[in-house]
């Protein structure tokens, strides 16, 4: 993937990243935070947009696998699913 590619793949991630924090899930992305890390800081490298999409995406793989009523509740959680699927698709 291009570094560009990496940066949309991490905003999806971290929309969905933000869904759960404002429906009271924070603890579980501290891994992530730890980083400093965001998709606005296109300036970090490729690998630190890598590090951070694995990291997160990890964290999101496991927040999601305890409960998958999460799709249920909201369309546009869906939506940012299905669009990182996409890009990943796409390579």
């Amino acid at each position: 993937m291009h570094k560009e590619e990496l940066i949309q793949l991490h905003t999806y991630m971290a929309q969905m990243k933000r869904y759960f924090e404002r429906h009271g899930v924070t603890q579980e992305f501290d891994e992530y935070k730890s980083l400093s890390i965001s998709p606005v800081h296109i300036h970090r490298s490729k690998a630190d947009h890598k590090r951070a999409i694995f990291i997160l995406g990890g964290e999101l793989a496991h927040l999601m696998s305890r409960d998958d009523s999460i799709f249920e509740e909201s369309p546009q959680m869906r939506e940012s699913v299905n669009s990182a699927v996409k890009v990943m698709g796409n390579n």
